[in-house]
């Protein structure tokens, strides 16, 4: 119902009609509302910015002032009315909603669903990882893991990086409390998966071709980094093994992850082997004419790798005089990025079912 406010001379007699109107009508529109939705508009229609009391109490200026008084206090009182009136209608309707539901016919939720629920699938980077498995398995690589929280020894001085190297400011670690049985460790997470490298080598006796895959964990975020990222690390130990195998093996993973492409390789710095290249591949974005991602270049950094440098073997007890090797590593978000196209690395955090449904 609709409350209509009467126009009458006396300003007085103005405000106690529609006082009346509203007394007369509140209760049974009320008592009308089968839900607590329409008890609230009903509530509105009263009490609201635009409501009937509230218009009303408007008309309190236009009162002589030693009449405002009472008429101020019916007012209240009849604000008081809707009020407790509206808080008794609100419990009943909560008390029938819950009698309703209490009464209604049993269901037995460990019944199986009518509808079958929508199959799953693997995440792009559990994808990639699965990939990349495969790839290097065909060629004749094992896979091993290590430690996600891992010792600074594993971490960096057997890998070339004593305190004092400047390489070590290249890393952004997140450091953690030592156990209570070695109080003076220095503990990480492991800020690369070369820790798997230092492991396989303590343990086996070339020759050796492993890769890892796993977590690991830098200081570090924008759109082509997070803190936690996934990273793929392989290498291969023997005598006489040389850069060409190191050309042939990542040459043959390009192609096998993401078919025929360009790869090339350039000089570059890593502290734990020598010499050390970046290995590029066409962009999978223009297929190598230039665009956005590729910086105009027609090429894309996909991994580093290098020769094993001779300080990291020995550090392991393999004999440097005896075997070499090649070692390399990337994150494989970034591989994920160019297998499926993704513009944005933290796309693949954020499990967005919107996002992850399309692979």
């Amino acid at each position: 119902m609709r409350y209509v406010r009467r126009a009458m001379s006396d300003p007085t007699s103005t405000l106690d009609a529609s006082l009346a109107e509203i007394d007369a009508r509140f209760a049974a529109e009320f008592a009308a509302c089968s839900d607590e939705q329409a008890l609230r508009a009903a509530h509105a229609k009263i009490l609201g910015r635009s409501g009937a009391l509230t218009a009303a109490l408007k008309e309190m200026g236009k009162l002589p002032a030693d009449a405002r008084k009472a008429a101020g206090q019916r007012v209240n009182a009849l604000k008081q009315k809707v009020e407790a009136a509206f808080e008794e209608r609100l419990q009943a309707i909560a008390r029938a909603a819950r009698d309703a539901e209490l009464n209604a016919t049993p269901f037995d939720l460990t019944l199986p669903g009518r509808v079958p629920a929508p199959r799953g699938h693997l995440h792009p980077i559990s994808l990639v990882r699965e990939d990349i498995f495969e790839v290097f398995k065909g060629l004749g690589f094992a896979v091993a893991h290590g430690p996600q929280v891992e010792l600074e020894d594993y971490n960096f001085t057997k890998l070339g990086f004593p305190p004092d190297h400047p390489a070590m400011d290249m890393h952004d670690t997140f450091w953690v409390s030592p156990p209570p049985q070695a109080p003076d460790a220095r503990v990480l997470l492991r800020t690369h998966t070369s820790n798997v490298q230092v492991r396989e080598m303590l343990t086996n006796k070339p020759p050796l071709a492993v890769v890892s895959v796993g977590p690991c964990y830098r200081c570090d975020e924008d759109m082509t980094h997070t803190p936690m990222f996934h990273q793929m690390e392989g290498f291969m130990v023997d005598e006489h093994v040389s850069m060409a195998h190191l050309k042939g093996v990542l040459t043959a993973f390009v192609e096998r992850l993401f078919g025929k492409r360009q790869v090339r390789f350039r000089p570059s710095y890593f502290p734990f082997v020598e010499p050390g290249v970046e290995v590029d591949m066409g962009c999978t974005f223009c297929d190598g004419a230039g665009c956005r991602v590729c910086k105009g270049t027609g090429f894309v950094e996909i991994l580093g790798a290098g020769m094993i440098h001779p300080v990291v073997f020995e550090h392991c007890g393999i004999d440097p005089e005896r075997y070499t090797g090649f070692a390399f590593g990337t994150g494989i978000e970034r591989p994920a990025m160019l297998k499926y196209g993704i513009p944005d690395l933290r796309l693949m955090f954020e499990n967005d079912v919107r996002f992850l449904a399309q692979f």
